[in-house]
């Protein structure tokens, strides 16, 4: 039975959401012997490492002579594989993988801002009230915070308003390429640029403190950064990225059970709380923009 092109984009975005919602947790085990830096830029290196194999197994290697998608994949590399991924790593070292997954959804309403305010496109009352109910999801995560500052809640809110640029060009240079030529550039490019960071600001950590965390960081890399992303890229390739942030909302569900699992760190009750706002706001934002 032949599957719709948008059907195809849901199954891409479920099983990419399901692998991203246990990256907070892969990332706080790997900081047990290494820095954010150094856990970033290897797992950036793993990735680039699975999109060269995918890249030769599928004869990819000339698209990086387009040098349009080239241009567009540097930008979204920027935005994306340095900036969202820097302050992403640096958020599970000041924060929780619960309040990380959730106030991440806040990215569904930084790209309605995006989108609407840049296209100049008139905005429905239905997208009002779910980029309310996104503010008070995320107000209700950062309330035990106001007591005892959590720079990690700041962090990835400044991620997930980065993070719409990120996509635009992304979405522009899948369609001149294909996803593992993208993915490929994005992570050689961020781990060199993430390695010389760390060693600016004297954070490299030692060749055998990523030994002892190496298990994690393929894992990071390959599944996390490689599969799950590529999966990412290829639904937002075939539905609205406003609908991929409504599915990718179950994300959450994931990092927290994962941390109850592993961590035994069971869910607060302000998480638990925030997460039926910030889903109904998602599933507001979304419905109408694909309508229209």
């Amino acid at each position: 039975m032949k599957v719709s092109i948008q059907r195809q984009g849901e199954l891409f975005i479920t099983a990419g959401t399901l692998l991203w919602g246990l990256l907070p947790i892969f990332a706080a085990i790997s900081y047990n012997n290494v820095s954010p830096f150094t856990s970033l830029s290897v797992s950036c290196l793993f990735s680039a490492l699975f999109f060269a194999i995918v890249m030769t197994a599928r004869h990819r290697w000339h698209e990086l002579s387009n040098k349009q998608a080239i241009l567009y994949t540097l930008y979204a590399t920027f935005f994306i594989g340095i900036l969202y991924y820097l302050l992403y790593f640096f958020s599970v070292k000041f924060s929780t993988p619960g309040n990380i997954s959730l106030l991440a959804l806040t990215e569904a309403f930084f790209s309605f801002l995006l989108f609407h305010i840049w296209h100049k496109d008139y905005i429905p009352k239905e997208h009002i009230y779910g980029a309310l109910f996104i503010l008070l999801g995320a107000v209700i995560v950062l309330l035990p915070s106001v007591s005892s500052f959590r720079t990690g809640d700041i962090f990835i809110l400044i991620a997930a308003a980065i993070a719409p640029l990120g996509n635009y060009f992304v979405q522009k240079a899948r369609k001149l390429v294909n996803t593992e030529t993208i993915m490929f550039v994005r992570g050689i490019v961020a781990s060199l640029v993430i390695f010389l960071l760390s060693l600016l600001f004297h954070d490299a950590s030692s060749f055998a403190d990523i030994q002892q965390s190496i298990l994690f960081l393929i894992v990071n890399g390959f599944l996390m950064l490689g599969l799950s992303t590529m999966l990412w890229i290829e639904g937002i390739h075939r539905i609205p990225v406003t609908k991929a942030n409504a599915m990718s909302s179950l994300g959450s569900l994931v990092t927290l059970t994962a941390a109850w699992m592993i961590f035994k760190t069971p869910p607060t009750y302000f998480q638990l709380f925030a997460f039926i706002p910030l889903f109904f706001g998602i599933i507001l934002i979304s419905k109408k923009a694909n309508a229209s």
